[in-house]
């Protein structure tokens, strides 16, 4: 099987023999790795002044970046992270891509309409709108939702991707930053609307969030995506409880500590690591990952400790 298949068995719940599939986020330390600045990291001022060629040559060399980075760490998907502008080039940016990497890995792009924490120097304006006049930012959330779907409809037809990955963080560390009341009126049926739109249009869909999940883990589930991404330790979500609840439901993404990558030493990682492991791995319906990505200013070492653990103890027997 290719690492695009078995990351799908995993999505569907489908039983594995090997190595358990691996995946991040996104992989920002590609100037430590290849000696290449990250798609993210450029400036794209002067885009709208450059060729065709000089643009073809850009999204070439960001393609073999995002290739590079799965061939180098065994990812089984690679979600595509850019700051380009225009529907047009996203999608030569996805073309070139699959181009390079045929069906190798399972390709996702950003797709999530829901609202999630604003910025602090948002947070007052926002809850203001939702307060004041909660129809009309749910007809806005609504417009998004059925943009988003559009867009969606136009990629399937253009065929090279096979799913999105939702990011709209909905949690701090202490739990949602919506009340209860709230999520379900301005988040909920939103979430479930695109998820199960994206689904009936035949992409696979992963769900995102940070934070202490537990108090919305069953929203999150009803909603219908296909896994949850991040588990967050340092939001004190625990996988062994997750995979109790609902790891027959719902494939699990992540649960390696980031905060310990960063500041923790090598034996904490390793367990970490080995953890998420032993906790998410029985029944099938885990992605080995962090629980967030491979962020500017972690050391590659620590990310390379971690993926060791996981080429010798994420296997299943043959």
């Amino acid at each position: 099987m290719t690492p695009r298949q078995r990351f799908i068995a995993s999505l569907e719940g489908k039983p594995l023999t090997g190595r358990v599939p691996h995946f991040e986020l996104v992989f920002y330390l590609t100037m430590e790795a290849f000696g290449r600045v990250h798609p993210d990291h450029r400036n794209y001022s002067q885009w709208v002044q450059m060729t065709d060629s000089e643009k073809r040559l850009h999204i070439r060399d960001m393609a073999e970046i995002f290739v590079m980075t799965a061939k180098r760490f065994e990812h089984s998907a690679i979600l595509l992270h850019s700051a380009l502008n225009g529907q047009e080039d996203e999608f030569r940016l996805i073309d070139e891509v699959r181009r390079q990497s045929g069906d190798e890995y399972c390709i996702m792009i950003h797709g999530d309409a829901t609202c999630g924490i604003p910025s602090g120097g948002d947070m007052s304006e926002f809850c203001g709108r939702l307060a004041d006049n909660p129809q009309k930012a749910k007809d806005e959330i609504r417009k998004r939702v059925d943009e988003y779907l559009a867009r969606s409809e136009k990629l399937k037809k253009q065929g090279a991707i096979d799913g999105f990955c939702l990011c709209s963080d909905y949690c701090f560390n202490t739990g949602p930053f919506f009340s209860p009341e709230w999520f379900d009126e301005f988040i909920t049926p939103h979430l479930i609307e695109l998820v199960q739109g994206y689904r009936r249009q035949g992409f696979y869909v992963i769900k995102h969030t940070d934070g202490n999940i537990m108090s919305i883990m069953d929203r999150l589930v009803q909603a219908g995506p296909h896994a949850l991404h991040s588990l967050d330790p340092q939001g004190g979500v625990d996988i062994a409880e997750v995979k109790k609840q609902i790891g027959d439901r719902i494939t699990l993404i992540g649960n390696v500590n980031c905060g310990l990558l960063d500041t923790g030493t090598d034996a904490e990682c390793i367990e970490s690591a080995r953890y998420a492991l032993k906790y998410g791995m029985p029944g099938g319906r885990y992605i080995f990952s962090t629980s967030n990505c491979i962020y500017t200013g972690m050391r590659l070492e620590r990310y390379e400790l971690i993926l060791d653990i996981w080429r010798k103890e994420g296997n299943y027997p043959e």
